[in-house]
């Protein structure tokens, strides 16, 4: 710790001859004065306590608390000699209410945040939290995402067994339950929080939007029976609590129709069904009994460690109900039909974004074992998260690596070799390899 200040006017008192201000109002939380602590071993003790003759604190009793949790001998004082006993009551409230009259610049706020951030910078020592960062930072408009998949016959770059790397993130072309996917893809890592988005056990073709011709699922679109899909989830499932970290949270996306299978299969692998939440899209979808405007998210948590929660009861200014509203890929607006070419239930980048805000902290990895056309590592880094997601298509594996990509500006990197995606295309192109 830095030595105190060795102004004339600074007095090094003794920590223990010091009187807190029995009328003094403000409460201390011990979170408090943890941080002054932390604040005190990183900076040193800057800000000197304000006394008067008889040892009486006026301000200062916060930093005064940390110092005696931190076992410090003496402490910084400046004595005010010339207070009278009103003065000093007076000057306790206004040192402790006046700051409360100012507010934040939030865009300049934000720009601070992200550079100590960036800079690796601990943000607790500011009092601040990546939570904070998270939500000063302006939002991004939600916009669709326009990327073409490739024709339901293409020939596909990426294999199976493949590992991709793009930036911090990455992608397994492989089984979601199979546990060699899982280690393959995170190593000795395991995930913060879990988005995923399996395949509802319903035909595509002609059902999503009722026109055209979409590229099916490579597994439970239609095919399997109610003993069957319950038996399939419930393997991914056991992969995800698995790979997961303890009191990790896991969204689970699912059609009304296959609730039932979806309950059944979590039943005995997570230890709490925490929440349902309903995603609004504002319009209906096709169909004759009802349109349907809606989709289900099934919120778990996993093992019985702590869970995250950065939105608490609204104590951060988020307000956040189960019903979440973003437009989907039925709303009727320019490039609908290419959002449902893309993927048959792409799911708003900015969904999944405001979910990891949040249950998981900057730089937290983020697991999709289904990931389709690549939603969750968009949004994972729109968020400051690191994204691993399985996909066993490597159609679906190539559109996700294209949509980041494209965002990111990054280059998708084949970890066998180091190759680019663009030096194993040509590698693997037809008529190029024996």
């Amino acid at each position: 710790m830095r030595k105190f200040s060795n102004h004339p006017n600074i007095e090094l008192v003794p920590t223990g001859s010091l009187k807190p201000n029995p009328k003094n109002p403000r409460v201390h939380s011990d979170r408090q004065i943890k941080l002054i602590c932390a604040s005190i071993r990183k900076f040193g003790f800057l800000v000197p306590l304000v006394v008067d003759e008889a040892n009486l604190i006026a301000a200062g009793h916060a930093r005064w608390l940390a110092a005696k949790e931190m076992g410090l001998e003496e402490v910084p004082t400046i004595r005010a000699r010339f207070l009278s006993e009103a003065d000093h009551r007076a000057f306790a409230l206004a040192e402790n209410r006046l700051p409360e009259l100012s507010s934040w610049d939030e865009d300049l706020l934000a720009e601070e945040l992200d550079k100590l951030f960036n800079e690796g910078f601990d943000l607790e020592l500011t009092g601040f939290t990546t939570a904070d960062l998270d939500f000063s930072l302006p939002e991004k408009e939600a916009k669709p995402e326009k990327v073409e998949l490739p024709a339901p016959d293409a020939i596909a770059v990426s294999r199976p067994g493949d590992l991709w790397l793009i930036g911090p993130h990455r992608i397994w072309c492989g089984d979601a339950r199979e546990a060699a996917c899982y280690e393959a893809l995170l190593g000795e890592e395991r995930a913060t929080m879990v988005f995923a988005d399996p395949p509802y056990n319903v035909p595509v073709n002609g059902f999503v939007s009722g026109t055209g011709q979409h590229r099916e699922f490579c597994m439970a679109v239609g095919e399997l029976d109610q003993g069957q899909f319950t038996g399939f989830l419930r393997a991914i499932f056991r992969m995800l609590a698995r790979f997961s970290v303890p009191g990790s949270i896991h969204y689970i996306s699912m059609d009304w129709r296959h609730m039932r299978e979806l309950l059944d299969a979590s039943d005995g692998v997570y230890t709490e069904h925490k929440q349902l939440l309903i995603w609004d899209k504002g319009v209906g979808g096709m169909g004759t009994f009802y349109r349907s405007q809606h989709e289900l998210v099934a919120v778990f948590k996993s093992g019985t460690g702590k869970h995250i929660n950065n939105f608490g009861l609204g104590d951060s200014g988020r307000y956040r109900t189960n019903v979440v509203r973003y437009a989907g890929a039925n709303a009727f607006r320019k490039g609908r039909k290419r959002d449902l070419a893309d993927h048959s239930t792409v799911k708003p980048t900015a969904l999944i974004a405001d979910l990891m805000l949040d249950c998981s902290n900057r730089g937290d990895l983020i697991l999709d074992p289904c990931l389709g056309s690549g939603s969750t590592l968009l949004a994972a880094y729109r968020t400051g998260r690191r994204g691993a997601g399985i996909e066993i298509d490597p159609i679906y594996v190539d559109t996700a690596l294209a949509r980041l990509a494209d965002a990111s500006r990054l280059t998708p990197v084949l970890a066998a070799t180091g190759q680019t995606f663009a030096e194993v295309a040509a590698e693997r192109a037809p008529g190029k390899e024996d």
